[in-house]
């Protein structure tokens, strides 16, 4: 069975908590924090961001 490594070895294990992603009309990626719903970051380059849930 497959494991997630050690702690400590400069990557993400699971997802990312508190947060969540949706897609604007214009095909870019905003990162959103789940407790405020205040947008955080955008992704400008069309690529969704890593272990960020998506929202419906």
């Amino acid at each position: 069975m497959a494991g997630n490594g050690k702690s400590g070895d400069n990557r993400r294990h699971g997802a990312v908590k508190g947060r969540s992603q949706t897609q604007t009309a214009s095909g870019h990626w905003v990162k959103r924090d789940t407790s405020t719903g205040q947008f955080m970051d955008v992704k400008s380059d069309g690529e969704k961001f890593k272990g960020v849930r998506k929202e419906k």
